[in-house]
């Protein structure tokens, strides 16, 4: 790696943290460039301007997030393991200080067309369909009914982890995290198979 690559390293490693915090509308090229000592001319080169410097920190947190969460999880067994795998790796990354650049940026970019929110919908529809393919290599694996819906448990399972950000950044809840490890217990268990599925009898009826 050469020294401007090692010097757009750093300066992401930085942007994502201070994206946390402020969001990327408060991260600006002018800011980041005092923050870590480089001109602002120097910077601009980098990125070339405001969007730029955003959808650079968006794909630089992307790669963040496979690298401690998803590839990570991926190595676990296949199925059910899997999916407790990156849920719990993503409770990590969801009460990392500042939280989740992704739902940060959400909130932010929902409503405003461009690049940056072009980028943060395909990354979400990313995790949502990696989600509902583990999923699926759970019912293949008989951990979960083969009606079940993939698509349904990605979207419930993202909402466990939305609810638990928002009880965990705003709220400052202490209960935050055991209540979205009891609510994806229940998510599981409403996608595990029922007794005549699993090949053991159903009790006779009284």
């Amino acid at each position: 790696m050469g020294k401007g690559d090692q010097t757009r390293q750093a300066v992401l490693d930085q942007a994502v943290e201070v994206g946390r915090r402020v969001g990327l509308g408060g991260l600006t090229i002018g800011s980041l460039a005092e923050q870590m000592r480089m001109s602002k001319s120097g910077l601009f080169a980098h990125f070339r301007s405001k969007e730029g410097l955003q959808v650079s920190v968006l794909e630089h947190a992307r790669t963040a997030f496979e690298d401690t969460v998803a590839r990570p999880a991926i190595r676990a067994p296949r199925g059910e393991p899997r999916l407790r795998e990156l849920f719990e790796r993503w409770l990590v990354w969801a009460a990392a200080p500042g939280g989740c650049p992704f739902i940060a940026a959400a909130v932010e970019f929902d409503d405003q067309p461009g690049p940056v929110r072009d980028r943060l919908v395909r990354d979400q529809r990313d995790m949502l369909d990696m989600i509902a393919t583990i999923f699926r290599t759970g019912i293949a694996e008989g951990h979960f009914r083969p009606d079940a819906d993939p698509d349904q448990f990605a979207q419930d399972f993202d909402g466990v982890l939305l609810a638990f950000h928002h009880l965990c950044r705003l709220f400052g809840d202490e209960r935050a995290e055991s209540r979205a490890r009891r609510a994806f217990g229940a998510l599981l268990d409403g996608a595990r198979p029922g007794p005549a599925e699993d090949g053991r009898a159903a009790p006779a009826a009284r």
